[in-house]
């Protein structure tokens, strides 16, 4: 019955790279290394024009790169350093994660909506939570900023498996998760510059 819906396919396409594209937008490597093992063990499917994502050279790196990114975000400072760099990074790995499911569209059609989709998914969340570091850095000294990483951590890796298995409900909760990181991290980010002018004067 369901593969009677027109244009379903591109639909849960469309679910399935919103899903990883917010994914990115806590962690930027996290995301990529579980599609990569997925479908290295041919869990997923991978296209043609995606099959370096599913080779053994892009596991170990993805792996080796989530191992330090989620190390270096309990590290103070560099934790700081990371987000300066993590928005455009989660841009560019929101968006090939979100392009890959749609190598069927045509080139044009499909970077251009892997960009606005993927893309700002991606960065807005990873903005959202670097605004909220820096008001758990003002707030608390640094303290909370462990709380914050463990935070991003489990949410790109619920994120990733639930667009993989579950992909409406990842899109849901990323609509949700857009809002709610808008809200909050607007307020986290008044807060901080709040703190940091009191400072100054």
């Amino acid at each position: 019955m369901l593969d009677q819906v027109p244009y379903l396919s591109y639909v849960l396409s469309a679910f399935i790279g919103i899903g990883l594209a917010a994914a990115t937008g806590f962690r930027v490597f996290l995301p990529m290394f579980i599609v990569s093992l997925a479908s290295y063990f041919h869990w997923i499917p991978m296209n043609d024009h995606f099959e370096w994502l599913a080779g053994l050279p892009t596991l170990i790196t993805t792996g080796i790169a989530t191992i330090a990114e989620i190390l270096a975000y309990y590290i103070p400072f560099i934790d700081h350093l990371l987000d300066t760099v993590s928005i455009p990074m989660a841009t560019v790995a929101g968006s090939i994660l979100f392009a890959s499911q749609f190598a069927d569209l045509g080139t044009f059609p499909q970077w251009a909506l892997a960009l606005i989709a993927g893309g700002g998914t991606a960065a807005t969340i990873s903005s959202g939570f670097a605004g909220i570091r820096a008001a758990s850095t003002a707030t608390t000294g640094g303290l909370g900023n462990s709380v914050v990483g463990t935070t991003e951590t489990a949410g790109a890796g619920v994120m990733s498996v639930l667009a993989i298995a579950m992909p409406i409900i990842a899109a849901i909760l990323t609509v949700v998760l857009l809002v709610l990181v808008i809200v909050y991290g607007r307020k986290a980010w008044n807060k901080f510059r709040g703190n940091k002018k009191g400072t100054v004067s």
